[in-house]
């Protein structure tokens, strides 16, 4: 068996070796002539995977390390045959972990209490999912706007309108894959019903928001937030970045634990599918997640300072906002050589 992979999926070279001939290349450089002859392919985002790509190739199975998947044509794939696999709610956790430092780190820059605020969660699967039920923790009063999970839940009561988040939410994260219904739905109508002083996340994908619309509405809010862009990675707006207060590379989900989960997750697809038995509950050696607590030894929150702290102790996130302000044209540089964070466990 021949086996192409992303050179950049972490803790995965010498595991398939002794089962399949491996190359390694980077994303951007796997292309038709290096996948004609493989049977499996192993990605990342910056591989598109179409017929451009596969057409004409052996190729019967594709994994990749992500949650998204508007990177690869899924409708062409199923078309010829070939097995695709992802890695949803992989880095879940760390994405939770980027919103609420993200959060606290810039209510603490700009003298914003969150005491008793609303937070409004837009896409509640797996990553706002885990938002959500930590902003409750939290202490905030948490609304919730997911119209697919709505149609299927059985307790309708929970979610609302996006309308109605939009005009009571103090904070707006936004946690929604990139489909139709999403790209650029954060339009002029979208900020325009946003309350002044609002805070404005988006670590989702850059493509939901409509950046034009956003910098109109940058007066009106408190703080922004963006760990994704249109264009990205070589065709970042300088002039979105100058409007975010902070502003890092796509890294939001750049956990130590999220990288060993999407390793796990595709390893084992892969040996699900060509039945390599050895595989099939394959993870990365790793050590404990480590635990971080919100509340004093009563139960109540701790300070909004001290939180703030203890988050960035963990995930010194302006470290990352300097590096790309200083040079966005290194912003594939800054996200390839990030070193992964480890993230916490709250429960």
């Amino acid at each position: 068996m021949r086996v192409v992979a992303d050179i950049d999926i972490p803790f995965l070279k010498g595991v398939l070796e002794p089962y399949a001939d491996v190359e390694y290349l980077k994303g951007s450089a796997i292309d038709s002539s290096s996948v004609k002859d493989a049977d499996a392919l192993l990605i990342r985002t910056r591989t598109q995977c179409n017929e451009a790509l596969l057409g004409g190739s052996s190729v019967k199975f594709i994994a990749s390390a992500t949650i998204g998947t508007d990177h690869v044509d899924l409708e062409w794939l199923s078309s010829h045959d070939i097995a695709f696999a992802s890695a949803p709610g992989c880095n879940a956790g760390g994405v939770m972990q980027y919103v609420f430092t993200a959060l606290y780190a810039v209510a603490e820059m700009k003298g914003i209490s969150l005491n008793s605020k609303t937070l409004g969660v837009i896409g509640t699967g797996n990553t706002g999912g885990r938002v959500a039920r930590l902003g409750e923790h939290l202490g905030f009063r948490v609304l919730r706007n997911d119209p697919p999970k709505e149609a299927i839940s059985s307790d309708k009561s929970i979610y609302c309108s996006l309308e109605h988040l939009l005009c009571e939410s103090d904070i707006i994260t936004m946690h929604v894959p990139l489909d139709a219904s999403t790209r650029s739905m954060a339009s002029d109508d979208f900020f325009s019903r946003i309350p002044p002083g609002a805070i404005f996340i988006n670590a989702s994908r850059g493509e939901a928001v409509c950046e034009s619309a956003l910098r109109a509405a940058r007066e009106k809010l408190a703080a922004v937030v963006l760990d994704v862009w249109n264009g990205e990675p070589r065709n970042i707006s300088r002039d979105t970045i100058a409007i975010a207060d902070i502003a890092t590379t796509h890294i939001a989900g750049y956990s130590y634990e999220g990288k060993i989960n999407g390793t796990a997750m595709i390893v084992q697809a892969l040996a699900r599918h060509f039945g390599i038995r050895e595989l099939l509950h394959f993870e990365p050696p790793h050590t404990e997640t480590p635990h971080i607590s919100f509340k004093d030894e009563s139960g109540r929150n701790l300070p909004q300072k001290e939180i703030a702290l203890s988050l960035l102790r963990m995930f010194p996130i302006f470290e990352v906002d300097e590096l790309l302000r200083k040079n966005p044209l290194d912003f594939e540089k800054i996200r390839s050589e990030y070193v992964y964070r480890r993230e916490f466990n709250w429960r």
